[in-house]
């Protein structure tokens, strides 16, 4: 059970590492931190905002008495995370 359970966080870092490596062929630093900018504002960002609402609702399903703050916990995570890549171009564009 232990090493199962090793395997699968090894293996869902890994994959996690690989979503978050640039392409060869974008040798520039600058180039390196927006395609992983794009990777976790894309990809990441939304995936862990969805698990956080089927969270929510699984809890509010069992009766769970703090639902209720989970499912505005996780609106509030939805929000943020699909949101995010707006939100940075937004004070990006502010600084600039």
């Amino acid at each position: 059970m232990k090493n199962k359970r090793q395997f699968l966080f090894t293996l869902g870092l890994m994959i996690f590492m690989g979503l978050l490596v640039a392409e060869p062929s974008l040798a520039g630093f600058e180039s390196s931190l927006m395609t992983v900018k794009m990777k976790l504002s894309n990809v990441v960002l939304p995936v862990l905002a969805t698990m956080g609402l089927l969270f929510a609702g699984f809890s509010f399903i069992t009766g769970n008495p703090n639902a209720r703050q989970h499912i505005i916990y996780a609106v509030i995570g939805c929000i943020l995370g699909f949101g995010a890549q707006g939100i940075v171009d937004f004070i990006s564009s502010s600084v600039r």
